[in-house]
């Protein structure tokens, strides 16, 4: 039925029932936006798919449809690379909604990818448009589009306090239908990333009570 809604929205849809068929689509050259996944699903389960295509497919967007509705599973969900978390039920407007959402920021992402600007430094970190990549002291660092405009968002303001709200509105945009925690959950994925004790950030400094700054 959601392949069918999709399609009907004048999407492609392919519809595979297990992870193992959905990476062999992907390994065979197929080019996807966006992958919509369930959790119970039969051999591997669709946090591990979110894992591997994460690993995998930096800029493809994802999102996870569960009728798994406790907090952990939400954040766990948004900790291992999906860009949205939707429970079961849900209509099938909210459903083109949010993926008509994501595919504005993965837009996004792609003109900031084909912008002139190039690169952007701060300190010993370069952030580069081209590449899509961040490096530190030389060494390329894998990001998702997500945390990629994240960064983007620390070099163009350093030092500058940012509010969670603003960072939410800024990357996910003001039409965000998801929970406002991927903001918090995104940051502790790239303090996992690049700084050097992930538990002391240097870097990423929070704000108590209002959100975070990014420090050289």
């Amino acid at each position: 039925m959601i392949a069918l809604n999709l399609e009907r929205a004048q999407y492609e849809v392919s519809a595979v029932g297990s992870a193992e068929d959905a990476l062999a689509l992907v390994a065979a050259g197929r080019e996807y936006d966006i992958a919509l996944l369930d959790i119970m699903l039969p051999g591997m389960n669709g946090f591990s798919l979110c894992e591997q295509l994460r690993r995998e497919h930096a800029r493809m967007g994802i999102i996870i449809l569960s009728a798994k509705t406790q907090e952990k599973d939400k954040i766990g969900g948004l900790s291992i690379g999906a860009d949205d978390y939707m429970t079961k039920p849900f209509s099938v407007s909210e459903l083109l909604a949010r993926i008509e959402a994501l595919c504005r920021r993965i837009s996004r992402s792609a003109d900031m990818h084909d912008s002139a600007e190039g690169r952007l430094v701060s300190g010993r970190y370069v952030l580069d448009s081209r590449s899509h990549m961040l490096y530190k002291s030389g060494k390329a660092i894998d990001l998702t589009q997500m945390e990629f405009q994240i960064m983007d968002l620390f070099f163009r303001k350093p030092g500058e306090a940012l509010r969670r709200d603003d960072i939410l509105k800024s990357v996910w945009g003001a039409n965000y239908f998801g929970d406002p925690k991927v903001v918090d959950v995104n940051i502790r994925r790239l303090r996992m990333k690049i700084e050097d004790k992930p538990s002391d950030p240097q870097h990423i400094l929070t704000v108590w009570g209002f959100g975070y700054r990014w420090a050289e």
